[in-house]
């Protein structure tokens, strides 16, 4: 039997410890993983709806491998599908960076910045996308909306001219690229693509509606509402198209097709204000206010603040004689309408003292002018006679103005002093008096 020295046996203990800390660790994650299925199994997971039995089997797994990047992603995955976009958000940042270069995480987290509005912080992932392969719809799809919104159209217009080259009748290429001109304001190139989109794809709604914008836009409205009524007759359960129909019989005065329109409207169960208004509206111009009456009582209600509502109850009440409730809401108008033409006045004022101190002396005059049309004041009527006396020189107007100030001093909405009066008063007659010595 051999023997061991008492050195030898302590070293080979510590050789078998060593050894059966290194047999551990390495079977850790194996011992771990036989409750957490890895790679395929969680896979299985995310394509079976099984997304918070996937979140907790990462999590296991990230405890003793927080460096893996495809787990990172993979709950970022599973929080994305239970609309948890912060942590999902932050999951797929953390895969980017353990593994920069892979375009599916670099994908997943621009489309998570872009959702969430943040275009700043999505843009350099997908220009290194996009840089990597040009022609990846998925990348350029949402570069190309980053750049959208931040009115960047030109480089967005050259995308959609990249792809649209290889693929000439993609009506959903060239529908986007007809977008981009529309917001860039080029409207004739704009027209001319939605054309063209329409030929390729004659029941694109969408095309449809910014077609008969532009069309609009050009004063061409019989063309607009044909395009429209086109479009009804493809979804007639698209109300949008019924809403801009209406707007543009409505603009053009045919109240009563505005009326048929917005009655289609109603009774899709869309109850807005505006839409009862103008159905009420419909029934005024259709000379029918007992039928106004409802409809112009429920705008009322949802806001009683509208002028325009209010004067048209007064015109149905006083058509069906209840004088009563007619003059109720046109008092009702005129209470409203007042602040409105109180801040113009001033608006007018602040115009004419602008105009004044650039010595655009009679643009002043006429502003001044206004606001007292707008709201009688007569601190308006000495602007304008300081204006005649002291700049032009003018002491005929000067004369009539100081007159016209001194015979309205019970209008001035805050008193002034007799000291002031009397000042006005001698200035007045100053003036005649030089006057006759001419």
């Amino acid at each position: 039997m051999k023997i061991h020295s008492y050195n030898q046996l302590n070293i080979n203990a510590m050789r078998k410890r060593f050894l059966i800390t290194v047999m551990l660790i390495s079977a850790l994650p194996r011992l771990l993983s036989q409750d957490t299925p890895a790679g395929s199994e969680i896979d299985l997971m995310l394509i079976r709806g099984e997304y918070r039995k996937v979140i907790d089997t990462c999590k296991k797994i990230l405890l003793y491998d927080a460096l893996n990047p495809d787990i990172h992603y993979k709950i970022g995955l599973a929080h994305l599908n239970i609309i948890e976009e912060d942590l999902a958000l932050n999951s797929f940042y953390s895969a980017v960076t353990l593994s920069p270069g892979n375009r599916n995480y670099s994908l997943m987290l621009a489309k998570s910045y872009y959702s969430r509005g943040k275009y700043r912080e999505a843009e350099p992932l997908l220009n290194t996308l996009v840089s990597a392969d040009t022609m990846n719809w998925s990348y350029a799809y949402y570069l190309t909306g980053v750049l959208m919104q931040s009115g960047r159209y030109d480089e967005a217009i050259n995308i959609y001219k990249r792809f649209l080259a290889q693929d000439s009748i993609n009506s959903t290429l060239m529908d986007k690229l007809a977008f981009a001109h529309l917001r860039k304001g080029d409207f004739e190139i704009a027209t001319d693509l939605y054309n063209k989109s329409l030929a390729i794809n004659s029941i694109n709604t969408a095309a449809i509606k910014n077609l008969a914008f532009l069309y609009t836009n050009a004063m061409n409205s019989d063309t607009a509402i044909y395009l429209l009524s086109k479009g009804i007759e493809i979804d007639p359960d698209d109300m949008d198209l019924y809403v801009r129909r209406a707007q543009i019989y409505y603009a053009r005065s045919y109240r009563k097709r505005a009326l048929d329109d917005y009655m289609v409207i109603l009774a899709s169960g869309d109850s807005s204000k505006l839409y009862l208004k103008r159905i009420g509206i419909g029934y005024c111009y259709n000379l029918q206010p007992r039928e106004a009456i409802p409809y112009l009582l429920k705008a009322y209600q949802s806001d009683s603040s509208d002028y325009e509502t209010c004067s048209y109850l007064g015109q149905s009440y006083f058509k069906i004689r209840d004088m009563q409730k007619s003059s109720y809401y046109y008092n009702r108008a005129i209470r409203i309408l007042t602040p409105v033409k109180q801040q113009l006045g001033m608006t007018y004022v602040l115009l004419g003292d602008s105009q004044s101190g650039g010595t655009d002396y009679q643009a002043s005059i006429d502003s001044y002018l206004k606001a007292h049309t707008e709201w009688p004041d007569p601190n308006n009527i000495m602007k304008i006679a300081n204006i005649y006396d002291e700049k032009l020189k003018d002491n005929r107007n000067a004369i009539r103005y100081y007159q016209m100030y001194l015979d309205n001093l019970n209008k001035l909405k805050i008193p002034v002093g007799t000291q002031y009066i009397e000042a006005v008063q001698k200035r007045l007659d100053f003036l005649k008096k030089s006057s006759q010595n001419l």
